[in-house]
């Protein structure tokens, strides 16, 4: 459950929020994309993940330490 963060009144996540067995890849693992969703919004074009990774639809993603990692296109075919 998140704990909330009086100083600024949001709402903190824990560093992973999975209970899978087994457990999903860490935030700083090179397969952290392959968690669980544990909250989907298609709509704003956004997923968390049960490590507390915010992954976007345009491949980007937002680390639980504030890290941003850049989108990733696939090579246009020549």
């Amino acid at each position: 459950m998140p704990t909330l963060d009086t100083a600024t009144t949001s709402a903190r996540l824990p560093a992973s929020l999975c209970t899978h067995t087994p457990r999903c890849p860490t935030a700083d693992s090179p397969d952290a994309e392959a968690a669980h969703v544990v909250a989907a919004h298609p709509e704003q074009g956004w997923s968390l993940l049960c490590n507390a990774v915010l992954l976007f639809d345009d491949t980007g993603e937002l680390l639980p330490d504030g890290q941003v990692v850049d989108p990733r296109r696939p090579a246009l075919a020549a």
